[in-house]
């Protein structure tokens, strides 16, 4: 029925249970032949942290290569976190744009079959006043959609 996953991860609970899901539904639809891919999505749009980031002369880093960094070690720990369910064939990948565009783009351009997505993530206020990620994915998306 499907033949790759996309489980896009933010390291939350929520998104740790839907790469569980994801795993559990490749094993027993296909006995682990669906192959997994895990999506770590950042977006830099704190005005209020690019203004911090000018004002530290110890730590003069790029705000976007932090948030780059740190979201390859989400992805990492997702891959680690499958690694240790026995699957060592998921990939890991990191974008960066608004989450459930980049999220839908991905899995449009990468032919998946189905996105696997937690029910919340570790979204900002925006979350909360505009709607939870999954929701906007689930809203846009011509893949299917499993909200965990």
């Amino acid at each position: 029925m499907f033949k790759s996953i996309l489980v896009p991860f933010d390291g939350s609970p929520n998104a740790e249970k839907a790469l569980e899901t994801a795993l559990e539904l490749s094993q027993a639809c296909s006995g682990g032949d669906i192959k997994i891919t895990i999506l770590t999505v950042y977006r830099h749009h704190s005005m209020l942290e690019a203004s911090l980031s000018m004002v530290r002369p110890d730590d003069p880093g790029n705000l976007d290569d932090i948030m780059r960094a740190h979201a390859k070690e989400v992805a990492e720990y997702a891959k680690t976190l499958a690694h240790n369910a026995g699957r060592t064939d998921v990939r890991a990948f990191v974008k960066s744009g608004p989450a459930s565009r980049t999220i839908v783009k991905f899995a449009q351009e990468h032919g998946m079959d189905l996105i696997v997505i937690g029910s919340r993530g570790m979204g900002s206020v925006e979350g909360y006043l505009l709607g939870s990620v999954s929701h906007k994915v689930t809203g846009i998306s011509t893949v299917p959609v499993l909200v965990v």
